[in-house]
């Protein structure tokens, strides 16, 4: 099983690319390829642009990559209640390339963090709009509000709620999805119920 895993951000901080590892992680076994949109950026989308240089070969590159995927998973930085530029800019380029549906029809889990309480709310609603009418189909969605009091570099997601949470619902991806590759031993495999807790116009 192949995964392409990448967060909707250009930040070389982003909280949501060390959610989108964190989330790969729970796959065991499966081979993860974590993206970078720095790698793949290009100039700001116009018709012009296109009709006069085509597809940049960074997206072309990129396409290659998701097509590559079993299953994606991507979690968006909100800035301003929608994507960032860098994601928005890689999706428009994507979706201009013939024949295509932008992710490749491949299936998507979806999700988002932020510093604030609302986790991203707004992007993931925004996406989980959009996204299936561009062909892509949404397994599931995971919002992780207060990234700072939530998540640690070495244990990852440190409130037990939301980790139970996320980890169910990577289980059932796992089982139902993907049920030739992973057995389902136990439906809170990998949950250690023993373990206590522990401004977002702009997130990365």
């Amino acid at each position: 099983m192949k995964i392409v895993a990448f967060a909707g951000s250009n930040s070389k901080k982003s909280i949501n690319k060390s959610l989108a590892t964190y989330a790969s992680s729970l796959f065991e076994g499966a081979n993860t390829n974590l993206l970078d949109l720095n790698d793949y950026e290009v100039t700001l989308y116009s018709i012009d642009k296109e009709e006069v240089d085509g597809i940049p070969l960074p997206i072309k590159q990129l396409a290659s990559q998701l097509d590559e995927a079993d299953l994606i998973i991507i979690s968006l930085a909100e800035h301003n209640g929608t994507y960032s530029v860098a994601f928005k800019n890689v999706y428009d380029w994507l979706s201009r390339i013939t024949d295509r549906k932008t992710f490749g029809n491949k299936p998507i889990l979806l999700m988002a963090t932020s510093p604030g309480s609302r986790g991203g709310i707004g992007v993931l609603s925004a996406a989980h709009e959009r996204f299936p009418r561009d062909g892509s189909e949404i397994l599931d969605v995971f919002s992780l509000p207060s990234f700072y009091e939530n998540f640690n570099a070495d244990k990852g997601i440190t409130s037990t709620e939301l980790r139970t949470e996320l980890i169910k619902k990577v289980n059932t991806i796992k089982y139902k999805q993907f049920s030739s590759f992973y057995k389902d031993d136990s439906f809170t495999c990998g949950i250690d119920t023993t373990k206590d807790d522990a401004g977002d116009a702009i997130e990365y």
